[in-house]
């Protein structure tokens, strides 16, 4: 991760930096969630953009669990950023630079298209298109990137997750604080919830 982090601000200094009007870098690092926050079970997510098992479990089971358990209040849902290549990180960066409305969207579009992107031979601009979609400029993105201190935290909070967390690979969750298995089908994200729920 440190190596990773030091090469991609070494990128993003060439970058043609231009002031651009993006939020605070605190609020761009806010926890990004899901559902109600007093819901009784807290489940966090920790994500690679470029991991295909997370692209394949946002596009198969999320949906359902969203739907289940999320909008109708008894899930929350937190997304945490663990990148696993420069990539994957100019790719978290950019989307915490988006609108924070815009977020969730986002990252949804990044997974559904995470092949294109993440495999083209110039992912800075598939990126950009994509971020315009989301309403952040070819020049906010410069701007984003070269934000050294968005970068930062997201690398500390990727290490502190592997630390303190345990966290090793992704997609991996925890549930109300404690990590759960890996799970790759709705059912098995069910046979943890329900208990958890006590129902």
């Amino acid at each position: 991760m440190r190596k990773l982090a030091a090469v991609l601000i070494l990128m993003t200094a060439l970058l043609p930096f231009a002031a651009a009007a993006l939020p605070p870098t605190e609020a761009m690092l806010a926890e990004r969630a899901l559902g109600d926050p007093q819901a009784k079970v807290t489940i966090v997510e920790y994500s690679s953009l470029t991991c295909p098992h997370c692209a394949e479990f946002h596009q198969n089971v999320l949906p359902q669990i969203k739907a289940e358990y999320i909008d109708t209040g008894m899930v929350r849902w937190v997304f945490r950023d663990f990148p696993l290549d420069g990539r994957a990180m100019g790719a978290a960066m950019i989307a915490r630079c988006v609108p924070a409305e815009r977020y969730f969207g986002f990252i949804d579009m990044l997974f559904r298209d995470q092949q294109a992107w993440a495999r083209s031979t110039d992912p800075l601009t598939d990126l950009k298109v994509r971020a315009q979609l989301a309403g952040l400029a070819p020049a906010d993105v410069d701007a984003c990137l070269a934000d050294k201190v968005l970068l930062q935290g997201i690398q500390t909070r990727a290490q502190e997750a592997q630390k303190q967390d345990g966290i090793d690979g992704t997609p991996s969750f925890r549930m109300n604080g404690q990590k759960i298995a890996p799970n790759h089908s709705f059912d098995e994200f069910k046979s943890v919830i329900t208990p958890a729920l006590g129902k």
